[in-house]
């Protein structure tokens, strides 16, 4: 299968502890309109996915540490056979949930960490206190052998910290360091004047280029920034060598940048599924449909996949088979899905011989 489901995240819950000024979902303490569903759904949903696939599932949120019920849908998980992934953000963490992560069979811990000193990182969460959460979370985890990676999202607030922050998540024992550029959705469309300039923006994706290529201990991976899988094949060519890249059976897999509804998607806690965590369109919905159905038939994945139907310098790229474009960011930016990537400056080969 050409596109097969290999990488779930599952927001079993919209409630969150934090308020932190990038998140997608604007999650709250407490939540009327996306209340969470029972176990017996969550089990149904689990089923359902089994009986097409194999993918990794991500328990997210919100914070998936409030569900008092996050280990047993994760055991449930486990034993039909995923690999059970959970994202949190560090701070509800304590012995005894330590002891449940593994207990559950979870394999793999995602952690957010956005600043290299206390003072960003709670800035950006907006929560005191936020970066010492996280830094008891990774001592436990290592004293307890839990696998653990981290994610940093960026952006003009802290964008001059991501040097620090990749020393400081290597002196922790992280299995990966993913460098997030936010796309401005839920909460992070309160933001859009902070998003990294243009300019900026390929500068960072070509120093994370020059620390990757000598990085023989982190996988790294910048994430929403498709157009670094373009940067990597132009700056290997003109070096004269291959640029091997690590994987990590967390990771959505592959060198290629964007893949919303082709490798990956987003269940929310309404049973939508959405093409990413980061694009606010549902392909279809598990009350009504099966998973299978909506991956192989939603007309809005059909459309992600087929890249003939992408536009502008997006549609005419000779890179867009490893890049795409983010779709999120396109759709967040411009209203259309299919429209070039907003941050993007290439000039495509093709159009650039043909004079346009």
């Amino acid at each position: 299968m050409e596109f097969e489901p290999k990488w779930i995240a599952w927001e079993i819950t919209r409630r969150c502890n934090l308020k932190c000024v990038h998140c997608r979902s604007s999650s709250t303490l407490k939540v009327n309109d996306h209340p969470d569903f029972p176990f017996s759904e969550a089990t149904r949903i689990i089923d359902d996915i089994v009986s097409y696939a194999s993918p990794v599932v991500v328990l997210s949120g919100g914070e998936p540490l409030l569900r008092a019920d996050v280990f047993d849908i994760a055991r449930y998980g486990t034993d039909k056979g995923l690999r059970m992934c959970l994202a949190t953000n560090g701070t509800l963490v304590t012995q005894p949930i330590c002891e449940q992560i593994k207990a559950a069979g979870i394999k793999m811990v995602s952690l957010s960490l956005d600043g290299a000193k206390a003072e960003t990182h709670d800035n950006f969460r907006n929560q005191p206190g936020a970066f010492a959460g996280v830094m008891n979370a990774i001592r436990l985890f290592n004293e307890n052998q839990i696998p653990f990676l981290i994610n940093s999202s960026f952006t003009i607030r802290n964008r001059d910290e991501i040097p620090e922050i990749y020393q400081l998540v290597k002196s922790l024992g992280a299995s990966a360091w993913y460098m997030f550029m936010i796309v401005p959705t839920g909460r992070g469309e309160d933001i859009m004047g902070e998003l990294i300039p243009e300019k900026v923006y390929d500068e960072i994706l070509e120093w994370h280029y020059k620390v990757e290529k000598e990085e023989n201990e982190l996988l790294m991976r910048p994430t929403c920034a498709p157009h670094y899988y373009r940067i990597v094949r132009q700056k290997a060519k003109e070096e004269g060598n291959i640029f091997k890249r690590r994987n990590l059976k967390f990771s959505t897999g592959g060198s290629k940048g964007c893949l919303a509804g082709q490798l990956i998607c987003l269940i929310d806690v309404d049973e939508n599924i959405l093409p990413c965590s980061y694009f606010p369109k549902s392909a279809g919905n598990l009350k009504t449909a099966s998973f299978k159905e909506i991956w192989e038939n939603s007309a809005l994945f059909h459309e992600l996949r087929d890249f003939k139907s992408y536009k502008d310098n997006c549609g005419r790229c000779e890179f867009v088979n490893v890049c795409g474009g983010c779709r999120a960011r396109a759709y967040a930016m411009t209203g259309d899905y299919l429209a070039q990537e907003p941050f993007c400056s290439y000039i495509p080969g093709k159009a650039l011989a043909a004079g346009k």
